[in-house]
């Protein structure tokens, strides 16, 4: 969902109705249960169809976070997790990871330089057959609490009247933060430099039966330097794709997996609240990136990062975003399969 650069006094408010391209942050459409909305009844078709931009869905591709680039490498768990989770992607070990960096956008050709929302699809497999996905995000919290506040999100956003982004942010004060972010907060040059954030909790069990709510983080080794946006915009259109490639080949890239223990009375079920930053976390391990590949061919292309597929000793917690996720990212899987002859199956290679 694509984000017009951003300058430094600008009115949130006066920005807000361009918010809607970048809203998607890792929910490449959080949908709804169906029937949640009942007799009106909103289903994941139509939610996903919400997302398209004016000119219509990029076939072929995502539907939301339709640009991105592939990777694979190693997830390298130091067993210090095993306190807090069964699940053997936390016991010590080396498991193969494949990845995808994308923008938060609609539009597969949007230019690197006009998207907020940067994300990271991730899975992990195990000697025992089992896989960890997740979707993460650099916003440090989502635009709105619940699912039916993203829908309202979308429709205002693509209304003609052009109060409607006023009137919504009016009767959704959560959405104030991600607004303040979106506009105020530090651009980087590089994909790794950004941290991602799981946003929605889970709820993790360890060998003795003991549950804990977290979120996760994934912290970049990478010092993160502050760009703005028409600088990063002289790159080029892909000049995040460019970078990665281009560092990558020089040399692996790394992130901390870091996870975040929920107090009692956290927000566990609301995304758009950040949980206060003295909450213990464990460093669980290290995420190595090793290769980036063109998605065209590349083996992320055809992967659902759906968080709902976890490992015996992860589950979803009382957030109803995993969930409305999943049915969305069904639906966007379902659209873009069937659309493959509409799909660039070759791509420009980025130079080193």
């Amino acid at each position: 969902m694509t984000q017009p650069n951003r300058s430094p006094g600008r009115s949130v408010f006066g920005s807000l109705v361009l918010i809607a391209v970048v809203v998607g942050g890792g929910a490449a459409a959080f949908a709804y249960t169906a029937g949640w909305l009942s007799p009106n009844r909103l289903t994941p078709d139509k939610l996903v169809n919400a997302l398209a931009p004016p000119t219509g869905a990029a076939l072929g591709h995502r539907r939301n976070h339709a640009k991105g680039i592939c990777f694979t490498g190693t997830f390298e768990a130091n067993g210090a997790g095993s306190a807090l989770s069964r699940a053997e992607v936390f016991s010590r070990g080396t498991y193969p990871a494949l990845g995808r960096f994308n923008l938060g956008t609609a539009d597969a050709n949007a230019p690197d330089a006009t998207v907020r929302v940067r994300g990271m699809g991730l899975r992990v497999s195990t000697p025992d057959g089992h896989e960890w996905r997740t979707a993460m995000i650099n916003a440090p919290v989502f635009p709105v609490s619940t699912p039916q506040a993203f829908y309202a999100l979308l429709l205002a956003s693509a209304s003609k009247d052009p109060d409607a982004m006023k009137t919504f942010a009016a009767a959704h004060p959560e959405f104030a933060d991600f607004a303040a972010w979106n506009g105020n907060g530090s651009w980087t040059g590089s994909y790794a430099e950004e941290r991602y954030n799981s946003l929605d909790s889970f709820v993790v069990t360890n060998s003795a039966g003991a549950d804990k709510t977290v979120r996760w983080s994934l912290l970049p080794a990478a010092q993160p330097i502050a760009v703005s946006p028409e600088e990063l915009a002289k790159g080029g259109p892909d000049v995040l794709e460019q970078e990665i490639t281009e560092r990558v080949q020089r040399g692996p890239i790394s992130f901390s997996l870091v996870v975040t223990i929920a107090n009692p009375g956290d927000p566990t079920a609301d995304p758009s609240k950040a949980w206060p930053e003295d909450r213990r976390t464990v460093d669980v391990g290290t995420l190595v990136v090793q290769q980036i590949e063109a998605e065209p061919n590349g083996p992320c292309r055809d992967i659902n990062f759906d968080p709902t597929v976890l490992p015996p000793g992860i589950r979803t917690s009382d957030d109803p975003f995993p969930a409305a996720r999943s049915a969305a990212y069904a639906v966007s899987y379902d659209r873009r399969t069937a659309e493959a002859s509409d799909y660039p199956r070759t791509a420009a290679v980025a130079k080193p």
